[in-house]
């Protein structure tokens, strides 16, 4: 069987690196770009037939983006330094697509809060349940993760949602989470811990202003549903 052909062996203007230099990085297919990010193959073929096996492996960009460590090194290729390599890269791109300063964020409607977490929260595998601390004038503070993992009452304690807003001084709060299904119709459980939620808030002088849940580009808002 012939060796594959090395990056090295290609044309200069074929190169991924390259490519990008001339064209810009929005020229790129997906595998020339995590190709860049593995910098190197392997003895038997070049970064790019790597890259291209990556994807082909994943199927999709939201699942590459799910994959865990282990996932990736059992990839013939990837390596641990190389699974860190592609999880920082996309991790980092997950972070650009919230890159806006959470300072200048008012949340005057559910769409604004929508808007800051859809193309992050949308892609996850499992259901992460993400507050937004909010100050006097709505404008958000900080964010944070409390749970990953099946929404229940036993995995979303008040307590935690509590703790986390007081440590951050926030007026108000704004509870998020996603079906990774896709679909973001609340269930029973949503609603029930929506309302525990928002009693324990009573309790500690911390309004929860909305409940979203987030699926693949749509969302609802408990509180436009009246079910808080």
């Amino acid at each position: 069987m012939a060796q594959s052909l090395m990056l090295r062996d290609l044309p200069q203007e074929e190169r991924p690196r390259e490519r990008m230099m001339q064209h810009g990085a929005e020229a790129l297919s997906h595998a020339e770009l995590l190709a860049i990010l593995l910098r190197t193959g392997t003895k038997q073929e070049s970064a790019l037939d790597l890259a291209q096996r990556v994807v082909q492996r994943a199927g999709a960009l939201r699942d590459l983006a799910d994959m865990t460590l282990t996932e990736l090194t059992q990839i013939k290729g990837i390596g641990l330094a190389k699974a860190i390599q592609l999880k920082a890269g996309i991790e980092l791109g997950r972070r650009l697509a919230r890159s806006q300063h959470n300072e200048a964020i008012v949340i005057k409607r559910p769409a604004d809060a929508a808007q800051l977490v859809m193309e992050s929260m949308r892609l996850y595998k499992k259901e992460h349940f993400v507050c937004l601390f909010l100050n006097t004038k709505n404008r958000v503070i900080a964010q944070e993760t409390i749970t990953i993992g099946i929404l229940d009452a036993s995995l979303v304690h008040p307590r935690e949602v509590f703790r986390a807003a007081i440590k951050q001084g926030s007026a108000s709060i704004v509870c998020v989470h996603n079906h990774p299904s896709g679909d973001p119709t609340p269930s029973s459980e949503d609603v029930a811990l929506t309302r525990r939620l928002v009693e324990a808030g009573e309790l500690v002088g911390i309004e929860v202003l909305d409940h979203l849940v987030i699926g693949d580009n749509q969302y609802v808002s408990l509180k436009e549903r009246g079910l808080m």
